[in-house]
């Protein structure tokens, strides 16, 4: 299986009606059907929006890097596989599916070491099917061009 960097973006709403941008990861079936991939890891920062919902300049920049770091740190050895990104209503979602909970966290403590703390939460869930990302994966008939 080839892991591809090739991702497509797409605007939703939340519950609340705010904007939501979304960043799904394209080209992953083979790991999502691979049936190793049986848990999902979401992280969630929640940030001060401004009048759209968004980050600052600022944070965006810092956010951006924390999440290229991640990424990075979780893929390497593909024990993990960033699926998407969720940004507006004042927060930013990092989803991952995984094949392993505590070995993420420990790669996830290394991968942020040098970053000053963060406020982000962490959740985590089984989700065999990978349901979540066939959910965000259907959003990709709405793309931004």
């Amino acid at each position: 299986m080839r892991l591809t960097d090739d991702w497509f973006t797409a605007l939703s709403e939340d519950d609340n009606g705010n904007m939501v941008y979304i960043n799904g990861r394209d080209k992953i079936m083979d790991f999502i059907t691979s049936g190793k991939f049986k848990e999902r890891v979401e992280i969630t920062w929640k940030f001060e929006p401004d009048s759209k919902g968004l980050p600052s300049p600022e944070l965006a920049k810092l956010m951006e890097e924390v999440q290229l770091t991640l990424q990075k740190a979780m893929e390497k050895d593909k024990l993990s596989i960033m699926t998407g990104t969720y940004v507006g209503a004042g927060e930013r979602i990092m989803v991952f599916i995984t094949r392993n909970i505590p070995a993420f966290g420990e790669r996830l403590n290394l991968a942020l070491k040098d970053f000053e703390l963060l406020p982000i939460t962490i959740y985590t869930e089984k989700d065999p099917d990978n349901e979540e990302y066939l959910d965000m994966y259907q959003m990709k008939e709405n793309a931004i061009e």
